[in-house]
């Protein structure tokens, strides 16, 4: 019954502004108003990457969860794994309001929130609460807008969620932080990746294990930033990439009035652009190197083609605006549909079949 309700409560909820609209649904999930959306188990769906075995490839991006309040509900809806933040080491109400605009015509949303969330002590405490509960869930770990050193907000992340944390994701690519994509150059990227993975090597001695650490990029880099980007991380023990954040592009929107908003572009419009930035970055960094490919994931078929173009895993959080809490569940359903009809014995098979077309798109 997931499938009329989803719709139902989608539409009813946009009577309200997208921010509200946000904060229902997290309260529905709290509530256990969603209902659970179970998926069954497809051993072809299954993939380990950085050592970490995930049910399915389909896991919901940070931005939706920003502190750590519904991880386990979110689970319930099929995601095969989640991710919880951006969490800075202070509380922060982020930009002012309104912050979020739909482009309903064009399946899309503006978002300009500022790494609003409630700190680490918060979120630290929900997740410890829930520490013992089976499921994959990654921190995604940020900075302050007004701190006096970006790199040391990352470390304390590190150090704070090291024993809650299944994965960190290391999040400058952002564009509503003033200056956060700065640390995406290749000089201030190195003095970043080496402090994080040094605080990670400390405390993988403390705690008997090693957590892995993904970076993830934006999708506005140029040839040569994707270069310096590539070469940093095969320098460093960086376990993986995410591939990618929101775009500040306006290309072939046809809502013309609220693209003038500033702030970040995600949803449908995001799809073309972020599979080519994926596929860009597989291309430099070689086969190895899991990446999680996300931005504009709708359907099945976007999953796979992100898959196609050098993806191990995906990530979708927008497009659930529009297609509602089932669309995990819809996507891996499909895609089990889909290897069936490839004929394949693991979607792992389809990796990079889709590579050059998508590494040679231009943007």
């Amino acid at each position: 019954m997931i499938g009329p309700f989803a719709g139902l409560a989608s539409r009813s909820l946009f009577v309200f502004d997208p921010e509200t609209a946000h904060g229902l649904s997290v309260a529905a999930l709290k509530t256990g108003f969603v209902p659970a959306c179970r998926v069954p188990a497809d051993p072809r769906l299954v993939q380990t990457v950085a050592s970490i075995r995930f049910p399915n490839p389909i896991g919901l991006a940070a931005g939706y969860d920003k502190n750590a309040e519904v991880p386990d509900a979110i689970l319930r809806l099929g995601f095969g794994f989640t991710e919880v933040g951006t969490v800075t080491p202070k509380p922060q109400s982020g930009n002012d309001r309104p912050r979020i605009f739909r482009l309903v015509e064009d399946r899309g949303v503006i978002n300009r929130l500022g790494f609003n969330n409630e700190g680490h002590e918060a979120a630290f405490a929900r997740l410890t609460a829930r520490r013992n509960a089976p499921g994959i869930v990654g921190v995604n770990i940020g900075a302050n807008k007004d701190t006096a050193d970006r790199v040391a907000d990352y470390v304390l992340g590190i150090r704070r969620f090291y024993g809650l944390a299944t994965y960190f994701t290391v999040n400058i690519s952002s564009p509503n932080t003033p200056g956060l994509r700065d640390l995406q150059a290749r000089d201030s990227l190195r003095a970043l990746l080496e402090a994080v993975l040094a605080a990670r090597a400390e405390e993988a001695v403390r705690h008997g294990k090693s957590v892995p650490v993904f970076l993830k990029i934006a999708p506005d880099l140029t040839e040569e930033g994707l270069d310096d980007i590539a070469a940093e991380a095969i320098s460093y023990p960086l376990d993986g990439l995410i591939v990618s954040n929101t775009t500040l592009a306006r290309d072939g929107l046809k809502d013309r009035v609220q693209a003038k908003e500033a702030g970040g572009l995600s949803g449908v419009p995001l799809f073309r652009r972020s599979t080519a930035v994926l596929a860009k970055m597989r291309r430099r960094v070689g086969p190895d190197l899991p990446i999680i490919g996300a931005g504009g994931v709708s359907s099945a078929e976007d999953a796979l083609e992100k898959v196609r173009a050098g993806a191990d895993l995906v990530q979708l959080y927008s497009c659930m605006v529009y297609e509602g809490p089932g669309l995990a569940a819809t996507i891996v359903r499909g895609l089990s549909s889909l290897l069936d009809r490839e004929k394949v014995p693991s979607i792992r098979e389809l990796r990079d079949t889709r590579l050059d077309y998508w590494a040679d798109t231009k943007l």
